[in-house]
């Protein structure tokens, strides 16, 4: 990046001053901003000329003087061209302490990566979440492995990460680490924030990600069909734990809450509005947007076998709900004995089977299905209907008949 800098030396009166000589400082000034030092020097005002920065008249001393800040001067070009030369970052700062023979330390992308995490913790629970959080830590372990695989180094400074640092980190994940597409996408996104963290503060001037055009591709929203989720509905489980993750599922096919919402779903979230249906009035704990879904009479159904749940009467919590990784092992189980071989059955896929089955292929206006899935866009929920077929076959049925019955 293009540093525009400038030296000016300036006499720098103290408050109390009233006779005698006055400090020489010099100023100096890279794309705006100012860094000043005192150069040893003093002057009476009346032999100072403000606009040149110099002592006036040609005696010998005075030349002396002004050779001297001449001297400074050219020191402070030098210190600048080989800043540029070393390809550093140049604030008035770091070309103050350059000019000073202080090498200013190089801030380290872990040592970054790190104390981002360190804060993005304590914020957990007030506007950030465990999930994202998680994701971070997941992102700064890739970013290590990287590092040690690519350079043999547990750290770099910030300033040695180009493009071709993040390609061949875009690289690494996708060969070494076997990531998807989006996966990848998403990690380097995570390092991303690392690195306007850096621009930010001035710790480096250029920006790596420029020529960096990673873009998430759309993906196939798997969710049950009718047929499917009448078959786990009326199937009798001999186990109680599959009938209660089969309960849960439900649930979640019926409002469309995720796992964790519906993990901390309490009887505080449930209202009577004022059409007298009951309604969950909640926030996603993924995204903190709001949810209002009125619930549908299976889903209040399902809840209500649940009141006088141990767990749930001692809580308040709507559901006794097991470790995510527990649920989705009990959903293979589930989806083997009801005859789901289409998909594999994850909790998520309830969502998704709300968005389209439940709602969309019912007719739901889509707006209405993005405020109750708690979406912030509407093109986020237009992804889940292009998967109904089914649907699109209904509707050019209907305009058929239309067709023929203007004829």
């Amino acid at each position: 990046m293009k540093t525009i800098f400038s030296v000016l030396f300036y006499l720098k009166r103290a408050r109390n001053y009233q006779t005698g000589p006055v400090p020489v400082y010099m100023r100096i000034t890279v794309n705006g901003k100012r860094s000043e030092l005192t150069t040893g020097r003093e002057c009476e005002p009346s032999q100072w000329i403000p606009s040149a920065g110099r002592m006036k008249g040609t005696k010998e001393n005075v030349k002396t003087f002004n050779n001297y800040l001449d001297t400074l001067r050219a020191q402070v070009d030098d210190a600048h061209s080989a800043m540029i030369k070393a390809q550093e970052s140049i604030t008035a700062e770091s070309l103050k302490n350059r000019f000073m023979g202080k090498e200013e330390s190089p801030k380290m992308l872990i040592e970054v990566f790190e104390e981002h995490n360190r804060r993005f913790e304590k914020l957990v629970g007030k506007e950030a979440t465990k999930g994202t959080l998680s994701r971070y830590k997941i992102s700064l372990s890739h970013t290590q492995r990287f590092l040690k695989w690519r350079y043999d180094l547990t750290d770099i400074s910030l300033r040695k990460v180009d493009h071709q640092f993040i390609t061949d980190y875009d690289f690494w994940l996708r060969s070494e680490r076997n990531c998807g597409n989006n996966s990848a996408v998403k990690y380097i996104r995570n390092f991303k924030k690392i690195i306007q963290i850096s621009l930010d503060n001035g710790w480096i001037d250029r920006n790596p990600f420029v020529k960096y055009k990673g873009k998430v591709k759309r993906v196939h929203r798997a969710c049950l069909e009718q047929k499917d989720l009448t078959a786990i509905e009326l199937k009798e489980f001999s186990s109680t734990r599959l009938e209660q993750i089969r309960d849960i599922f439900l649930f979640s096919c019926y409002t469309g809450l995720a796992y964790a919402d519906i993990k901390k779903l309490h009887r505080r979230d449930l209202t009577d509005r004022y059409d007298g249906e009951i309604w969950i009035m909640t926030n996603r704990q993924k995204t903190d947007i709001p949810t209002r879904v009125p619930l549908l009479p299976m889903a209040i159904e399902l809840m209500r076998k649940y009141e006088h749940h141990p767990r749930c009467s001692n809580t308040g919590l709507i559901f006794p709900v097991p470790s995510n990784q527990k649920v989705n092992e009990y959903l293979k189980e589930i989806a083997e004995l009801c005859g789901i071989k289409k998909t594999a059955l994850t909790f998520h896929i309830a969502r998704h089977t709300f968005a389209t089955t439940v709602t969309l292929a019912n007719d739901v206006p889509i707006e209405s299905v993005s405020a109750m899935l708690g979406h912030a866009n509407i093109k986020t929920t237009q992804e889940y209907a292009k998967v109904l077929n089914m649907k699109l076959s209904k509707d050019m049925l209907l305009l058929k008949h239309k067709i023929k019955t203007r004829v």
